[in-house]
């Protein structure tokens, strides 16, 4: 296990909100000993009280649940330093040592390949690993660029591209519901179901996130990375073990076989557009356009919509639609799996059946399933539907993550093939919608979107 962990961007949003309070947990669980010291980098000029200051302040607000005790050892232990994180002298003297380290870049994506190459020049100690958040690369082009660099530095399995859905208790139960449960596997393929739905739909908008989000929009900052991750788990076949190479190869075959996108598919199958002003409950929510640090010459999506096909045994015929968008009317962040209805009912009934959906709720996590039942009458059908709530997990997803990441488990680490093909599936999307050959349509904020 590794006991070095260095984060570069030690005052971004990434690292209050996810990464301090992550090893918060995982101090509270006792996964890290006494003399863990995360060092925390970036270009400000700020000394080191001034820092273990603000991240105690982060962690009291992102992670109260913790105890105190975790919440003041890792504010006491962490340690900051200012430095370039493109500047090879600077990442050399940060890693310094014989002892390997965790390199975790919460950065901006752009900056992405300066950083690689400054961690090439600095020599990292035999065993390092690196850590990159989604999105991986810009497009095609990038991310096999970046994926030619990393490699110049550390083997695959080194190089952990994290995904935090891939650690979400209901999308593990994704895979646990399926492949341990007789009732469900032999009836998971196209002759039953028809559509899947994997959605994060959310009343949050921009949220002060404009230098990030303006660049980057919905397809790519949801659907291509997060969406057709869960699509994978869905959508694969079942792996001969749950370890890194048999879960990742599984979920390789699903995106390749994705069916290309026409130039026509592109227009009938997919759906985007951007947020107006409008009222999310309480609050008055200004134009996408309107927010502080927004370009509308951009023209980016705060929603979009993909209707995808696999070209496989199991799934041929059945539509998989992923779907993302801000500043909607209510939070809906689910998989809903919809079954093909009954071939036949008999006559007599009063009702017709309703269809029958599986819904794995994404946050909060829980399990549903909508079936028909009789209701107040011998030949009245009626809905029923079974409700379950997974326990609680250990560790929040951004835990285990990092736990992953010390421990060496690339499992849930996107490979770097994985991480081209994905670019691959949206390439048509992302080319249609340069050229406007989908409107960019408008949606009130609080709406349902389009």
């Amino acid at each position: 296990m590794i006991n070095r962990l260095i984060v570069l961007g030690a005052t971004g949003d990434l690292n209050a909100r996810y990464l301090m309070p992550a090893l918060a947990a995982l101090r509270a669980a006792g996964h890290l000993a006494d003399g863990f010291a995360p060092v925390c980098a970036d270009r400000g000029d700020r000394t080191e009280e001034e820092f273990r200051r603000w991240v105690s302040d982060q962690l009291d607000r992102h992670a109260a649940t913790e105890p105190a005790e975790a919440r003041q050892a890792i504010a006491g232990s962490v340690r900051y330093r200012r430095a370039d994180a493109t500047d090879a002298d600077d990442i050399a003297a940060l890693v310094g040592g014989g002892e390997p380290v965790a390199v975790y870049l919460a950065l901006p994506p752009a900056i992405f390949p300066g950083v690689v190459a400054a961690l090439g020049a600095a020599n990292l100690p035999p065993g390092s690993r690196i850590v990159l958040e989604k999105p991986f690369g810009e497009d095609l082009g990038s991310a096999v660029e970046l994926n030619r660099l990393l490699a110049g530095i550390v083997p695959e399995q080194a190089v952990f591209r994290v995904d935090h859905f891939l650690a979400m208790t209901t999308v593990q139960n994704v895979l646990g519901s399926r492949l341990a449960n007789r009732v469900l596997e032999p009836i998971w393929n196209s002759a039953h179901i028809s559509e899947v739905d994997i959605v994060w739909d959310e009343t949050l908008a921009l949220e002060g996130r404009a230098g990030y989000y303006d660049g980057v929009g919905a397809l790519k900052d949801m659907v291509q990375n997060h969406l057709l991750q869960v699509l994978c788990l869905v959508a694969m076949e079942p792996p001969l073990s749950l370890g890194e190479r048999d879960l990742r190869d599984r979920k390789i075959d699903v995106l390749r076989s994705v069916r290309p996108l026409t130039d026509d598919d592109v227009v009938r199958r997919t759906r985007r557009g951007r947020y107006l002003a409008g009222r999310i409950g309480d609050r008055d929510v200004p134009a996408y356009a309107d927010e502080e640090g927004v370009d509308p010459r951009r023209r980016t999506e705060t929603f979009a919509e993909v209707e995808l096909e696999l070209e496989s045994w199991r799934w041929s015929g059945t539509t998989f639609r992923l779907r993302s968008g801000k500043a909607l009317g209510q939070d809906r962040k689910e998989v809903a799996v919809r079954f093909r209805p009954v071939p036949h009912l008999p006559s007599g009934f009063d009702e017709e059946a309703v269809p029958n959906v599986l819904r794995f709720g994404l946050e909060p996590e829980s399990m549903s399933l909508a079936l028909t039942g009789i209701g107040a009458g011998t030949r009245d059908l009626a809905p029923l539907t079974l409700a379950a709530r997974p326990a609680p997990p250990e560790l929040p997803a951004y835990g285990r993550l990092l736990l992953d990441v010390l421990q060496g488990n690339a499992a849930l680490s996107i490979r770097g093939d994985e991480a081209e093909e994905s670019w691959r599936v949206l390439a048509p999307v992302m080319s249609a919608w340069s050229r406007d050959a989908v409107p960019l349509a408008e949606y009130p904020a609080g709406s349902e979107g389009l």
